[in-house]
């Protein structure tokens, strides 16, 4: 595995996603940046122009970390540009006094030039966060059990995954990805909530361990999962692939071995090409 380093692009930068020639770049209180991606690839150390600049639906009510972010299959209208837009929460530091553990944000994109709108349609929970299928129970219960998401467009999988400090394990759950009209209405944010129990489960399975978890998406029915911070010795940046068809991890890379050493944020395939955004805001392209 290689990196190469591309542009710098604004810093304090989470997760994002990729479509349609845009990088959507968010940062933890729901703001995205968005630059267009072919101008991304062009190798030069300038930072990058940006293109357009708007803030997530609700924001100041919900407070998404937007730790993990990706776009679906599934459109709010056959004329959209953008599909479904699926984004965490991971607000266990949120001033918010919900803290929505097990929560996935779904949002309509639309664009109108370099007018951006984001408008929340669904919440997606998991139901049985308190439970010791998803959370370490004892003396040692999870620093993180707010869990991560990404979607595999080319099977409609929705992928939730939480770090288990217990028996130091990551699981995953694999779950059909909810239609918007699934659901009931959720009085508070004004639109339908699923609730995913565990007969909604289609599989899960547990992988090594890994803290702190970063940005994440899915390629082929791999999981590229970030994770780990700026020049850590107990948490250092790295990236992990998991195959979700033989329900393992089949590769672990510490970035510091590829000559950068910052806290990884986003990650997400675009034609073929692997981009991964560091918290200052440095991209790169992996080759794998």
């Amino acid at each position: 595995m290689k990196i190469e380093f591309l542009t710098k692009i604004k810093g304090g930068r989470q997760d994002g996603a990729i479509w349609g020639g845009f990088y959507f770049s968010f940062n933890s209180h729901g703001v995205c940046t968005v630059y267009e991606v072919d101008k991304l690839s062009k190798k030069t150390f300038e930072s990058a122009e940006i293109f357009a600049e708007f803030t997530l639906d609700k924001q100041d009510i919900i407070e998404p970390h937007s730790n993990s972010v990706a776009f679906g299959s599934e459109y709010f209208d056959k004329d959209d540009e953008f599909p479904l837009l699926y984004t965490n929460i991971y607000n266990n530091y949120s001033k918010c006094e919900d803290k929505l553990k097990g929560v996935c944000l779904v949002y309509r994109i639309q664009r109108d030039e370099k007018e951006f709108k984001s408008t929340l349609v669904q919440i997606i929970e998991i139901g049985f966060v308190e439970d010791g299928l998803w959370k370490s129970v004892g003396e040692q219960e999870d620093v993180r059990p707010y869990g991560n998401f990404t979607v595999d467009r080319d099977s409609s999988i929705l992928y939730a995954f939480t770090m288990r400090d217990n028996d130091q394990t990551t699981r995953y759950f694999s779950f059909y990805i909810p239609k918007l009209k699934q659901g009931e209405i959720c009085e508070k944010y004004g639109v339908n909530k699923v609730v995913l129990n565990k007969e909604d489960i289609i599989d899960y399975f547990d992988c090594p361990y890994q803290r702190y978890v970063q940005g994440a998406c899915c390629n082929k029915g791999m999981i590229y999962s970030l994770e780990g911070f700026t020049d850590s010795e107990n948490n250092p940046p790295a990236i992990r692939i998991v195959d979700t068809k033989a329900r393992k991890e089949v590769a672990l890379e510490y970035f510091k071995n590829l000559g950068n050493n910052i806290e990884p944020e986003m990650i997400d395939f675009d034609d073929g090409l692997c981009y991964y955004t560091d918290h200052s805001g440095h991209v790169h392209k992996i080759i794998i």
